[in-house]
């Protein structure tokens, strides 16, 4: 790996990172685009591209949750009764996600993905939050969310802070407990999902040297080294300022990054 991989790598992992802990995202909607762009230069095959880029970005979750987790919950901000009830569909749900990417072909997946980061660009534009109207659905209903949660996840490869966050405040879960708990449950999310790429790509043709399943570890390795820094700072700054500004920020990049995947798409 040459130095300017590494330093892109380094500056996607502080980027993601960051995006983590301070929006509750797991940083997927970020790395999964660059990674891409990154695998689709060094001429691995088109048809594994996307599959790779997706498995390593979860993969990196397994780290940043830990630290971005650690931050809000010396906050007091994880509501781990929540946690504790979702936790059981999203690890069913985010070992059937890889699986159910697996047989995409890699351009509806790139579109998938585009229309995934366009939406969750929208909603974070938008700012405005689904207003409570109800309670949190007993254990049945909490499985079947956690399911859906961790089934998106694992197509697409990013932390469910998309779909938890509006689903918890739509609840009556406040925003600031949505995305801390969100960030929690990124971790059983992550480790179904990585334990299901490692499976469903095992053995796979046309991957490069050093991939473990459709996880690429180099790429990993450097990003986990600067996401884990920087996802208990954006955490830490959620707590201590209002985050909307940089929301609108977010969302342009991501719009930026939701049409590279729609290109990408057209152009495989």
């Amino acid at each position: 790996m040459d130095l300017t991989l590494i330093l892109a790598l380094l500056a996607m992992g502080t980027f993601g990172g960051f995006a983590a802990g301070l929006l509750g995202i797991g940083g997927g909607m970020v790395l999964v685009p660059f990674i891409t762009m990154i695998f689709t230069a060094r001429g691995i095959d088109p048809e594994l591209t996307i599959h790779m880029a997706i498995a390593t970005s979860l993969a990196t979750i397994l780290f940043t949750s830990l630290s971005s987790v650690r931050a809000h919950h010396q906050h007091g901000a994880v509501l781990w009764p929540v946690v504790k009830l979702l936790a059981p569909g999203i690890l069913l749900g985010s070992w059937i996600g890889p699986w159910i990417g697996k047989q995409m072909d890699a351009t509806v997946l790139a579109a998938f993905f585009g229309v995934f980061v366009a939406f969750s660009a929208t909603q974070m534009l938008i700012g405005k939050k689904p207003a409570a109207a109800r309670e949190l659905p007993g254990a049945p209903g909490m499985f079947a969310a956690g399911g859906l949660i961790g089934t998106l996840s694992g197509i697409v490869g990013a932390g469910g802070g998309f779909v938890s966050v509006p689903f918890m405040t739509w609840c009556g879960v406040r925003i600031h407990n949505a995305v801390a708990t969100s960030a929690a449950l990124g971790f059983p999310i992550a480790l179904s999902g990585t334990l299901s790429n490692i499976w469903f790509g095992w053995g796979e043709a046309g991957l490069p040297d050093y991939s473990l399943g459709f996880i690429y570890l180099p790429a990993l390795a450097i990003i986990v080294l600067a996401s884990v820094t920087m996802a208990p700072v954006g955490a830490r700054t959620a707590h201590k300022m209002p985050v909307r500004r940089l929301q609108k920020v977010f969302a342009v990049i991501l719009y930026l990054l939701a049409a590279y995947m729609f290109w990408k798409a057209v152009n495989p």
